[in-house]
């Protein structure tokens, strides 16, 4: 009797285990397709009304902000008059609204040009907009451009805005990869900063489950979100100068692709948007938090 209820409990159990991973495997959902222009998009951002995502392309590509619909409908191409599209990697918005480009791409981590834009664009009826501050930085303890491979812990492309400074989560490109990330702080202002280390933390698995490419933060700036090819990361317990004891919860995708943007559309649902090649990408997804 006892045998017959314990194996009872067990498929029980594992049902309710299976039945969960199947809803897991459902949360993310295709939104749409990107337009055909748009095959290497970096970042992702909201305007304040939600209605319209923001969207920009890395090294390479224009320096342009485009304006996509909820349908997938690009409603807006506005070129950044005053700006040179080095590498953008990302793009993010203020508690106020304000947009934010990342202009700190560094795959070689040799780059001494690194900086934040914040634009004025405001809806997509404007014809173009332009940088109103820029905010230059170098990482504190980077001494040489490049470092050894050992040490390439200087690329960027994920950051947030939040209660008056910027926050960046490094890439780790480092020979020997075991998913150390580093988490640096830069005053949101005009001017040129010391980027200052405020945490050393660690993501589990391969460089597909664990290489920064985006980030997201609440509302209620109590949580953040990491993107990566494979998973989303939640970050909380973390104290405004201090990532040092940081929880970390891993959120499989169930799903491998070149996921490079990632924002709230709520405290439930991220929107995230991977890149175009041959076989899989240039969409845009609804995922559900648990």
């Amino acid at each position: 009797m006892m045998r017959l209820l314990f194996l009872s409990v067990f498929l029980l159990a594992a049902c309710n285990q299976k039945a969960q991973d199947s809803k897991m495997k459902k949360e993310l959902e295709v939104q749409f397709s990107m337009p055909k222009k748009l095959k290497e998009v970096s970042g992702i951002a909201l305007s304040p009304d939600k209605n319209t995502i923001w969207a920009i392309e890395d090294q390479g590509n224009k320096n342009m902000v485009y304006g996509l619909d909820f349908k997938g409908n690009l409603i807006a191409d506005v070129p950044v008059e005053n700006a040179e599209n080095n590498d953008w990697e990302d793009i993010t918005a203020d508690e106020h609204g304000n947009l934010y480009i990342g202009d700190f791409g560094n795959n070689d981590n040799d780059r001494q040009n690194l900086s934040i834009l914040k634009i004025d664009l405001k809806n997509s009826g404007q014809k173009s907009t332009k940088v109103i501050q820029t905010t230059q930085f170098h990482y504190e303890g980077q001494t040489e451009f490049p470092p050894k491979k050992s040490g390439l812990l200087y690329d960027c492309e994920a950051f947030v805005a939040m209660k008056g400074y910027f926050y960046l989560f490094i890439k780790n490109r480092s020979k020997g990869f075991d998913g150390t990330f580093l988490v640096f702080r830069i005053p949101n202002k005009e001017g040129n900063f010391e980027a200052k280390l405020i945490g050393r933390l660690q993501l589990q698995g391969k460089y597909d489950d664990a290489a920064i490419t985006s980030a997201a933060v609440t509302a209620a700036h109590d949580k953040i979100v990491l993107l990566t090819h494979k998973n989303i990361h939640i970050l909380s317990g973390f104290s405004p100068d201090d990532f040092s004891y940081t929880k970390i919860h891993k959120l499989p995708l169930h799903h491998n692709s070149q996921k490079e943007a990632v924002v709230f559309l709520n405290d439930h649902i991220l929107i995230i948007a991977d890149e175009k090649d041959k076989k899989t990408g240039g969409n845009v997804y609804r995922f559900s938090l648990p």
